[in-house]
């Protein structure tokens, strides 16, 4: 087993080069896609169509990921991500690239993400030991973070040397190094089940027959799954276009932001990554989840500048990988290993299902609620820009206010579920 982590440690130094690629082409085609629209729905459009194929993929994948080769399943679906950057690629120098493009670029992308997740997800539990669990976690946390405090840096250095075609191709050559590593150094161990006929939902239906019996954990997924929502509604889709809107533009200001996100991640990740195990992990999870809506959410509102959003930046991401770390080490302890592919797939479709409301909904109402109202000179509207401040971007702040509230309590309500709380034992 020792000498299976160390593949994973390879493993993961890989994936995090091909994870830093493909955040440099997020990043850009972020403000690309902004540039052209001036529009946060176009925005969380595009987050939307990443999502909603993932979710609606993972109703099905849960038994096939459990029947078929880890490895060989990871392969074909980086690759054909892949196949999506090389297509944005040749539309950008061929001058036809629109945003709709993207759109269905990144719908590609969600299925592929869809068997590409909880095949890695179960090939982590076999190469991984279970006491190294919340420690990998960690891991996966300063990585994420990592990338999210250079991303904008780096981006923004190669668009000023060879512009959005420069970063797809750092992309696809991140994506070659990740895929041969996985290819020819990369052996996952297997346990594959005996390949026979059943319905498309049949691994979705075992996966949730297990989850009847482990109420504790199908709470968890139910209440992460709101909370992800509120989340949604913010962070994933609006952050930048208020970031944006409040500095008149400046992507400076954004990546700025973005960086200390990044730098709070990190902090989490190292602290995770080193420090014992939580004895109380179910009520970790949510504390945490309280304490990022509770500091950041609001700090997030009420800042206008970048020196507040940076110190809600570091507010809101320092506690997420506390909340990761405790959540996997339930789950690896709970689910048998046979099984984890389906629940895997379960977890993926039940906590991840309000992603897509939370995003396209954020942009609506970001467009036409809360910044038309923060702008009708109503009383309940100047009461609020006591809080918030005026002008554009003042109604995406008073969403990341309500956010704060909702998500705080949600979280902190979580904390006392019976069924949640009998899993602070594991």
């Amino acid at each position: 087993m020792e000498k299976n982590f160390k593949k994973y440690i390879v493993l993961w130094l890989s994936q995090s080069v091909s994870g830093l690629g493909s955040s440099m082409t997020g990043f850009a085609l972020v403000l690309w896609a902004y540039g052209q629209s001036q529009s946060a729905m176009s925005v969380s459009l595009m987050s939307f169509c990443n999502y909603v194929p993932y979710i609606f993929l993972s109703l099905f994948v849960g038994g096939f990921i459990d029947r078929h080769r880890k490895k060989t399943i990871m392969l074909a679906a980086d690759s054909i991500a892949a196949v999506g950057s090389l297509s944005v690629l040749a539309l950008l120098l061929t001058g036809q690239l629109a945003i709709w493009h993207i759109y269905v670029v990144n719908l590609i992308v969600g299925a592929t993400n869809a068997f590409q997740q909880p095949a890695s997800a179960v090939a982590t539990g076999r190469l991984v030991p279970k006491d190294k669990i919340s420690n990998v976690s960690g891991m996966n946390s300063f990585s994420q973070n990592l990338i999210t405090v250079f991303n904008p840096m780096l981006s923004a250095f190669f668009f000023a040397v060879g512009g959005l075609w420069l970063i797809l191709l750092i992309d696809l050559a991140s994506f070659v190094l990740a895929f041969c590593v996985l290819l020819f150094y990369i052996s996952i161990p297997e346990q594959i089940e005996e390949k026979k006929h059943s319905s498309p939902f049949a691994g979705f239906a075992q996966g949730f027959a297990f989850l009847r019996e482990e109420r504790g954990i199908l709470y968890i997924m139910l209440t992460m799954a709101l909370i992800n929502f509120f989340s949604r509604l913010t962070y994933e889709n609006i952050l930048s276009p208020m970031i944006l809107a409040r500095s008149a533009g400046s992507s400076m200001t954004l990546g700025t932001v973005n960086a200390f996100m990044g730098i709070g991640g990190i902090v989490g990740g190292v602290i995770v990554s080193v420090k014992k195990e939580s004895s109380r992990k179910a009520t970790a999870i949510y504390v945490s989840a309280a304490l990022s809506f509770l500091f950041g959410d609001l700090m997030m509102a009420a800042g206008k500048n970048v020196f507040w959003w940076s110190i809600a930046a570091v507010a809101a991401s320092l506690p997420i990988p506390f909340i990761m770390a405790n959540q996997n080490a339930i789950l690896y302890r709970k689910i048998p290993t046979e099984m984890q592919g389906r629940v895997f797939a379960v977890r993926n479709a039940v906590q991840y299902s309000t992603i897509p409301v939370g995003i396209i909904l954020g942009g609506y109402l970001a467009d036409y609620v809360f910044e038309p109202f923060m702008g009708s000179g109503s009383g309940l509207a100047g009461s609020l820009e006591r809080i918030v401040g005026n002008g554009s971007g003042s109604g995406m702040a008073v969403m990341f206010l309500c956010t704060g509230i909702c998500g705080f309590a949600i979280s902190l309500a979580s904390c006392f579920n019976r069924e949640i709380k009998k899993l602070n034992r594991f």
